[in-house]
Parts: structure tokens; C-alpha cells; sequence
């Protein structure tokens, strides 16, 4: 599981467009959203990231970085990323699964075709909004287990602003008995 206040789980994908996103490499004042998306086929995925890149500016005048990643392929992601219009949000793709687990996103498998006629991969992550720090350590994360009733991107902004102004820790790091 992870926790607050430690190290977030290493993360390297390639990029749509070229390079590759590699959290140990980003050098933001005060950290990186990172948000894992369903894919393509996920409607309401689409929906949630054109709020994000609306947003990205706002990130990186505070010093905080932005990208979004699944498990889709270089093609499907490149898709997303212009089917929201994206000029601002980096995209990252080929998340293997098994690195999913590890930052403790869900795993589903495939219905078929979604509402909007797209096939689900086989297995897929489900969303996951994570705040990490400059250091690598978890500052804030929420999980899914369904697309649905996500954080809002705004909201987030909101909490940066009070975490900067007010020097606010990273809450949940208590590990001993209870």
C-alpha cells in the first residue's frame, strides 16, 4: 500500500509524440499530478482529462507538473489526446499493468464495446489522482475502483493553493499500532 510522507513506486512510459515521461526525471518546484486514466473507450474519461488540460497552466504556474497515463497503446493514446484537444497535457502510454498495481490502482476486465462504441482492452487500470512531491514521496492520492465520482481538477488547484500558503504536510503517514 502506499503511504503518504514515502517513496511513490518508480514510472517511466513513453510519451505521445515522442520522449518518454519519467517521474524521477521531472523537475517541478512542487511536484506532479499524475492521473491514470480507463482509456479511450472510457467516456467518462475524456470528460475528466479536457478538465484537466484546461487546468495544466494553472499546475504549472504553481510549480506543479501534469500528466495522464494509461494502459493504452501508443495509437489509442495519441487518439484520447486529440479527441480532448489536448495542447498543454502530456500523455503517457503503455502503462504495463503490473506497474498499475503497484501505485494501487484496480484492475477490470474487459465488457465488450462501451457506450460510445469502443472496444475495452482485455484489462485495463481503473483512474487513480496522485499529488507527488519534487522527492518522489506521495503527498495526496485517490483511487477508483469505477469511473465514476472522481476528484475534481479544480478542486486539487484549490488544495495546492492551501498547501503552499499554509506549508501543509501530507496527512495518513501514521504506520504504528492502533
Amino acid at each position: 500500500m502506499l503511504m503518504p510522507r514515502q517513496d511513490v513506486p518508480a514510472l517511466s512510459v513513453p510519451q505521445v509524440g515522442g520522449g518518454t515521461f519519467d517521474l524521477s526525471a521531472e523537475a517541478t518546484p512542487r511536484g506532479t499530478v499524475v492521473c491514470f486514466y480507463r482509456g479511450l473507450h472510457c467516456p467518462l474519461c475524456a470528460k475528466y482529462l479536457t478538465e484537466f488540460e484546461a487546468l495544466v497552466g494553472e499546475f504549472a504556474a504553481r510549480g506543479v507538473g501534469s500528466v495522464a497515463i494509461s494502459s493504452d497503446g501508443a495509437d489509442r493514446a495519441a487518439e484520447m489526446k486529440t479527441k480532448i484537444g489536448a495542447e498543454n497535457l502530456r500523455f503517457g502510454y503503455d502503462l504495463p499493468l503490473a506497474k498499475a498495481r503497484e501505485w494501487g490502482l484496480y484492475i477490470s476486465t474487459s465488457r465488450g464495446k462501451t457506450s460510445i462504441g469502443i472496444e475495452e482492452p482485455a484489462l485495463f487500470a481503473e483512474p487513480g489522482l496522485f499529488l507527488v512531491n519534487p522527492d518522489r514521496t506521495l503527498y495526496y492520492m485517490s483511487v477508483q475502483t469505477m469511473p465514476f465520482v472522481r476528484p475534481h481538477f479544480r478542486e486539487l488547484l484549490g488544495a495546492v493553493d492551501f498547501a503552499i500558503d499554509k506549508n501543509y504536510p501530507a496527512r495518513g503517514e501514521y504506520t504504528g499500532a492502533v
